[in-house]
């Protein structure tokens, strides 16, 4: 299995493209994009499996010279255990909410997900999130960043309604100022170093001025804070999520903005480990969580209750990575999968509410608990997992980040610990509200003489109001799937927290060129340039 891992690498990113083109060739033959769509994510799920094993089991990592370039002048596929853990799970994701969206649009035809563009788009879109996972070098990165702007730009305003073109232009001008960020850090970062190739940048960066560095090293954070929606340039997401369909909102809520971190953890644990904002990072991360979860609080909405949850949660995932030991980045590595799986989980679950009840407000649903006994059930499980509530994975997620703190002991760690516990209450205390309005209170009760919440009455979208459609039992099914997935990262919550915990030991230990060269044996003629690493570093 060692000997293929190399050769298996380049397929997490051409066989999304390559069945992008098959969809986009099969037209309006429903069936045949839908086969191709699912056997080609079935088939990157597996791939990505054999690489975690792989490097996991090796330890070592595996890098691909893409067309005979030497290294590091060449494009470089680069695969450890976190490229391969987060493809692996992103895979498993995307293709729930694949069949999530092809029951909905057997059940209402092509009105929210045109059948024609909607499978080449979204296989276009896990392309570009493959691709951002194991990119080697910075400009590579910028291009799946540009892939999944396309697609998701597609993706979020499907169907062409009014609010959908309103808020996909919002999302599509605030990612490009995000990629001018992104492209201009780059273009500084080859100016001042002469590469863009990770490991050597990491090498290169100590010989600048340390205001040179700090300079370029906010410049690639305000681009990535901006796609990972950190406060404050999380503005745009609430209001752009809810509006896509159903499974197009679960995506994004999963995948993108864990695009956004990934890139954030790369950045600080390989680049600028001599030139840390760690601080600064701290007191953005507390400001997330405090600012996001009081959005939820005062939603009626539940996308948009979840939209905001989802910002706030991002903050714990920062004030893991600016602890910066190996155990608050393996933590914030396990809270991070935690994480894609739960708050998508959440958005199919709601995607269901949505059909029985014909509405997402929880001032409008009510009785649920007796007319879908079953979508209480799917809703409920991840909702206290996000909470935090044991023995669940995101109790064990937030517990292993805040002993990271612990450890540290400073005053602002025990602050940012505080604010943590009072977001994930927050958190509980928002999910549990709209449980109780949407699945417990009955026909005869009425949330406007309730004086406790009458102020969500003026809450954005409280009196939204939809209409019901059939719930098709393939979408029941995914969802049901992804909740026994968030269960069973709590059931296998060791084996899971090892590997994190190896990630987060080896991210801090970066592999120079030197080591790179020498380990590398790097074959000629037509075979592929392909050799392995010391999982410390990205080449």
């Amino acid at each position: 299995m060692t000997e293929i891992a190399p050769a298996l690498a380049p397929l997490l990113v051409t066989l999304p493209l390559l069945g992008a083109a098959i969809a986009l060739i099969a037209g309006r033959h429903r069936r045949t994009q839908v086969v191709v769509s699912v056997v080609t994510l079935t088939v990157v799920c597996v791939i990505a499996a054999i690489l975690l094993a792989v490097v996991d089991g090796g330890d070592q990592a595996i890098a691909v010279s893409v067309g005979g370039w030497p290294i590091p002048v060449g494009i470089v596929i680069y695969v450890d255990r976190l490229a391969a853990l987060l493809v692996m799970v992103s895979s498993v994701v995307l293709l729930a909410v694949l069949l999530f969206s092809v029951g909905q649009g057997a059940a209402d035809g092509d009105d929210d997900t045109p059948v024609t563009i909607f499978h080449p788009t979204y296989l276009i879109l896990a392309a570009g999130i493959f691709t951002a996972f194991i990119a080697g070098d910075l400009f590579n990165l910028y291009v799946g960043f540009e892939i999944l702007l396309v697609a998701s730009y597609v993706l979020i305003t499907l169907g062409g309604t009014e609010s959908r073109i309103r808020t996909g232009v919002v999302y599509i001008v605030v990612s490009l100022v995000s990629s001018i960020l992104f492209l201009a850090a780059i273009a500084m970062i080859y100016a001042a170093l002469g590469t863009v190739n990770i490991v050597q940048i990491s090498e290169r960066m100590p010989e600048l001025p340390q205001e040179t560095q700090l300079v370029l090293h906010l410049l690639l954070l305000l681009a990535f804070s901006i796609k990972a929606a950190v406060f404050p340039l999380s503005f745009w997401l609430p209001d752009s999520y809810p509006t896509a369909p159903a499974p197009v909102t679960a995506v994004f809520a999963g995948l993108l903005t864990k695009v956004g971190v990934y890139a954030i953890i790369r950045t600080e644990t390989e680049m600028f480990l001599d030139n840390d904002v760690n601080t600064l990072l701290l007191w953005v991360a507390m400001a997330t969580m405090i600012v996001g979860v009081l959005g939820a609080v005062a939603q009626a909405e539940l996308k948009r209750i979840l939209s905001f949850t989802l910002v706030s949660h991002v903050g714990y995932m920062i004030f893991g990575l600016a602890i910066a030991t190996p155990a608050a980045i393996g933590a914030t590595i396990y809270y991070m999968v935690h994480h894609i799986v739960v708050q998508t989980t959440l958005f199919l679950a709601v995607g269901l509410v949505e059909r029985r009840a014909g509405s997402t407000s929880i001032l409008k649903v009510k009785g649920l608990m007796k007319a879908a006994p079953l979508i209480a059930v799917l809703y409920f499980i991840p909702a206290v997992n996000l909470g935090g509530l044991p023995p669940f994975s995101g109790f064990i997620g937030k517990y292993a980040i805040f002993d990271a703190a612990a450890e540290v002991g400073s005053p602002l760690m025990i602050t940012l610990i505080v604010a943590g516990i009072v977001t994930s209450l927050l958190t509980l205390y928002a999910l549990m509200r709209a449980w109780n309005l949407a699945f417990w209170r009955e026909g005869e009760d009425s949330v406007e003489t309730d004086a406790r919440i009458e102020y969500l009455g003026d809450a954005p979208a409280a009196g939204i109001q939809t209409e019901r459609r059939v719930i098709p039992r393939i979408m029941t099914a995914s969802t049901a799937g992804m909740v026994a997935l968030t269960v069973a990262l709590t059931v296998f919550a060791g084996p899971l927290y090892d590997v994190c915990t190896r990630i987060g030991a080896a991210l801090l230990e970066p592999v120079t060129l030197v080591q790179l060269e020498e380990q590398h044996q790097i074959s000629t003629g037509g075979d592929d340039k392909s050799l392995d690493v010391d999982q410390g570093g990205t080449p």
